[in-house]
């Protein structure tokens, strides 16, 4: 298979001292798949800026108006968590064009599927502002560019960052086109994603969320995709499958309280591939979001690299299975197939 990436050292410039979203999550990474060789077997794809109209699809220009003065005066903070310095307009901009590039590869057949090793994040960001470390909603932007540049009628968006992907969720609300499927640590930052949360309007039903308890691990997470996401999956029948990448939920993460190995991102971008194969003609695009233990971090990219790609060499994981056991999670999962109108045979 052919594996699109883009990566950019210029996002590296968005960076503030001790603040964990900073610019060594991007660069730890680069080194180790630099080590590694695979950069070799993957198709490059050019970074390139997001255009305006592809950002005000999902934003109100008054916020992006405002998001390029702020950056253009040198900085400052759209929210205690936030930051803006100098570089941060170009690098948002690089961050949402570069994901754009690899949805435009996959989606005129130069690649099968493909990652945007970007930052900063984007699924926290909403309509008028950004939050959470967030600026632009990278992967909202990108399903809509998806509908609107490649005609593209419904795009399945899964998120398993361990922060629920609120942003993303407040965009597709009440639009049937888009699906939006979330895992996340409940109740924690940023307070939304409850089991009853699942859209409005024309788009009841496609906001889906699973707000595991703390301490849910693999067998938990990869029950949740198989029995939940895959049947809701197959009756909306996308035409693209993007994903929230975050890699927080690992069970070494220094900002969330699940219980994921890489082994178990690796199982669930596994499934992700077995949908878009059976679904989609293959066709599913990944994009980086939280994950802040920077060895982790850079182990998960790697392991979701080779596996996209087919590697033979597998699993990255010097870190190996949490200790103890996980939270059992039958009747969350259960409650969210009775709310979505999962049939038991599925």
């Amino acid at each position: 298979m052919t594996t699109a990436l883009v990566y950019d050292p210029f996002n590296l410039q968005h960076t503030f001292p001790r603040h964990p979203e900073y610019s060594g999550r991007l660069a730890g990474t680069w080194n180790l798949l630099e080590a590694d060789g695979i950069l070799d077997r993957l198709l490059r794809v050019e970074s390139r800026p997001a255009p305006i109209e592809a950002i005000t699809a999902v934003h109100t220009a008054h916020y992006v108006e405002q998001l390029e003065q702020m950056a253009t005066r040198g900085g400052g903070k759209v929210d205690p968590d936030t930051y803006v310095v100098g570089a941060t307009w170009q690098a948002s901009l690089l961050a949402a064009g570069g994901l754009l590039g690899v949805v435009d590869a996959v989606l005129t057949g130069q690649a099968d599927n493909g990652f945007a090793l970007v930052r900063p994040p984007g699924h926290h960001a909403r309509p008028h502002t950004g939050m959470g470390f967030c600026l632009f909603g990278n992967v909202a932007i990108a399903a809509r560019h998806a509908q609107k540049m490649h005609g593209l009628e419904r795009v399945l968006i899964v998120d398993f960052d361990v922060h629920h992907g609120n942003g993303t969720q407040e965009m597709f609300w009440d639009d049937p086109s888009v699906l939006v499927f979330n895992t996340h640590q409940f109740p924690y930052y940023p307070g939304s994603g409850a089991l009853d949360e699942t859209g409005a309007g024309p788009g009841q039903g496609y906001t889906v969320n699973i707000p595991f308890p703390p301490g849910v691990g693999d067998g938990g997470y990869l029950a949740a995709f198989r029995q939940v996401l895959a049947p809701i999956a197959r009756r909306f029948q996308p035409d693209l499958i993007l994903l929230s990448a975050g890699y927080d939920a690992h069970w070494m993460d220094p900002l969330a309280n699940e219980r994921l190995s890489v082994a178990g991102y690796a199982a669930l971008v596994e499934e992700l591939i077995g949908l878009a194969d059976e679904l989609c003609e293959g066709k599913l695009v990944a994009t980086l979001e939280g994950g802040y233990n920077l060895d982790v971090l850079s182990h998960c990219v790697l392991t979701t690299l080779r596996t996209l790609s087919g590697d033979a060499a597998g699993v990255s994981d010097p870190f190996g299975l949490a200790p103890g056991g996980e939270t059992d999670v039958v009747d969350l999962i259960s409650a969210a197939r009775r709310i979505h109108g999962v049939n038991s045979e599925h």
